[in-house]
C-alpha cells in the first residue's frame, strides 16, 4: 500500500479532497528521504503549458542527447535514457510520487545529468514535484482545459506558474524561464523568473520567420541577437515551430552551437500520437493526434485544411467526467472547418456516450452541420474510424483526435486495450 492510500484510508471522503494536496507534499517528502533525494545535482529543464509539452520535451531532450549530454526524458508518451526511452503505460502525464522518485534515482544511478520532465498544472498542484530542483522552466502556452478539476482558469494558471516561482531557487544563469510570447499568459509568467527568454513567430528574442509548412514537416529561420538558426522539423504543423522555438531557447540558453541546435532539432523524427501519419499505402492521408482541446483543435483544422486536397474529415470525441463546456466548442470548431465530422466515444467513463455526444453536436450544428448528411453520431470509436475511412477518396484527409497515443478507452464497465493508429491500418486495410 502506498503512502498515499494509507492518508486516505485514514481521513474520511469528505474531507480527502481539501487535504488531498498536503497528502501529495508528506508523499513527496517521505519518498525523496527514503531515496535520499535522487534530484539533488540533477539539473531538470521543466516543460508545462496546455498543448505541446510532449512534443517540446521530445525536441529538447533529442538535441540535448544529439549534442551529447547524458539526459533523461518523462513525458506522457515515453521514458528513459538515451536510445532506451520506453512507452509510458501510466495514464498520468507526470506520474506518481513514488515512481516519479524511483524513476531519478534509477536516472541518477546511470551517470545522467539533466532530466527533461513534462510537468502537468495537476503534479504542481498537488505538490507532486515537491524536491525536483527546476533548473529552467519552459512555457508552450495556456488555454482552456482541466477546468473540471481546477474549477477556475486563474486557477489553472496560478498552478502552473508554481513551476516558475521554483526555478529562481536553483538557477543563477543566463535565464531562467523560456516562454511563448504570443500567448496572452506571457508576461504573466515571465513575472515569476528573473530573466525569461521569450520566443515567438515575428517577435520575441527569439523569432521565427520564413516559414514553410509541409505535411511533412516544417522549415524555417530562428533569429536571435544577430544569430540565424535554419530549422527543419519532421513534426508538422505551425504549432510545432513554437515547440522547435522553445527548444532552440533551451539549446541557446545551455550554450548549445548553432550547428548542434540545427541538427538537434531535425533529429526528432516523430512523437507517437503527435501528428502521426498513419501509411498503409493508400492515397488519402489519415492522421492520429492527440488534440483535445478547443485551442489545439482550432490550430490543426487551420494547419491541415489549406494543404488538404479534397475533403477534411475529423473523428473525435470528449472524455465523460471532464470539462463539459468545451464540448460544443470543439463540435463547432470542427462544424467550421471539416467537410464532414464524425461524432464518437472518447473515455466516456460512466457517463452516458450518446449525451456527451449530443453535447458535442449541438456545437457543429450551430454552424451548419446536419446530421446524417455531413454530421455523423456514432458511439464505438473502431466503427467511428472504419466508417470515416470507408467514404476517404483521394486527396482527402482523415483526422483522429483525442486518444494519440493512450492504450485503453476508459467506459463504464472498465479499461478496454485501444490502440488508435492500429484500428487506422486495419481500417485502411479492409476497407
Amino acid at each position: 500500500m502506498s503512502f498515499r492510500s494509507t492518508i486516505k484510508k485514514l481521513i474520511p471522503t469528505s474531507l480527502f479532497a481539501k487535504v488531498e494536496p498536503y497528502g501529495h507534499l508528506l508523499e513527496a517528502i517521505f519518498y525523496n528521504i527514503i531515496y535520499g533525494f535522487p534530484a539533488k545535482n540533477l539539473k531538470v529543464i521543466g516543460v508545462t503549458g496546455t498543448s505541446g509539452k510532449t512534443s517540446t520535451s521530445f525536441l529538447i531532450e533529442r538535441m540535448l542527447y544529439e549534442a551529447g549530454f547524458k539526459v533523461g526524458l518523462m513525458t506522457t508518451v515515453g521514458f528513459g535514457i538515451g536510445t532506451d526511452i520506453k512507452p509510458q503505460t501510466n495514464t498520468m502525464t507526470t506520474v506518481s510520487v513514488p515512481e516519479l522518485i524511483r524513476r531519478l534515482k534509477q536516472m541518477k544511478s546511470q551517470g545522467v545529468e539533466w532530466v527533461v520532465l513534462e510537468t502537468t498544472s495537476h503534479a504542481l498542484a498537488q505538490n507532486r514535484v515537491w524536491g525536483i530542483p527546476y533548473y529552467l522552466a519552459v512555457f508552450t502556452n495556456l488555454t482552456h482545459e482541466h477546468l473540471d478539476y481546477h474549477k477556475t482558469f486563474e486557477n489553472y494558471r496560478n498552478a502552473k506558474r508554481k513551476m516558475f516561482k521554483l526555478v529562481n531557487k536553483n538557477n543563477a544563469g543566463t535565464h531562467t524561464g523560456i516562454i511563448n510570447i504570443d500567448d496572452p499568459s506571457a508576461e504573466y509568467f515571465a513575472e515569476d523568473v528573473k530573466k525569461p527568454l521569450f520566443y515567438g513567430v515575428g517577435k520575441g528574442d527569439i523569432q521565427a520567420s520564413e516559414v514553410i509548412l509541409k505535411p511533412s514537416g516544417s522549415d524555417f529561420e530562428a533569429k536571435i541577437e544577430g544569430d540565424t538558426y535554419k530549422i527543419h522539423t519532421n513534426l508538422p504543423g505551425s504549432f510545432n515551430v513554437y515547440n522547435s522555438l522553445a527548444a532552440i531557447g533551451v539549446g541557446r540558453t545551455l550554450g548549445l552551437s548553432i550547428e548542434q541546435i540545427e541538427k538537434g532539432i531535425a533529429a526528432t523524427k516523430s512523437v507517437e500520437g503527435r501528428m502521426t501519419r498513419i501509411d498503409a499505402g493508400q492515397d488519402y492521408d489519415v492522421i492520429v493526434d492527440f488534440a483535445h482541446t478547443p485551442d489545439s483543435f482550432e490550430k490543426i483544422f487551420k494547419d491541415i485544411k489549406p494543404v488538404t486536397k479534397g475533403k477534411l474529415t475529423v473523428v473525435f470525441g470528449s472524455p465523460g467526467r471532464r470539462d463539459e463546456s468545451k464540448r460544443a466548442i470543439q463540435g463547432e470548431l470542427a462544424g467550421k472547418y471539416c467537410d464532414e465530422v464524425i461524432i464518437t466515444e472518447d473515455d466516456p467513463r460512466d457517463i452516458d456516450p450518446i449525451e456527451i455526444m449530443n453535447q458535442i453536436a449541438s456545437g457543429a450544428e450551430k454552424v451548419g452541420k446536419i446530421r446524417d448528411k455531413d454530421m455523423f453520431l456514432i458511439n464505438d470509436r473502431a466503427d467511428a474510424i472504419r466508417f470515416a475511412i470507408k467514404r476517404a477518396q483521394f486527396g482527402d484527409t482523415v483526422l483522429l483526435l483525442g486518444k494519440g497515443h493512450e492504450k485503453v478507452i476508459h467506459r463504464g464497465h472498465g479499461d478496454d486495450p485501444w490502440n488508435e493508429a492500429e484500428e487506422a491500418i486495419a481500417a485502411i486495410k479492409t476497407r
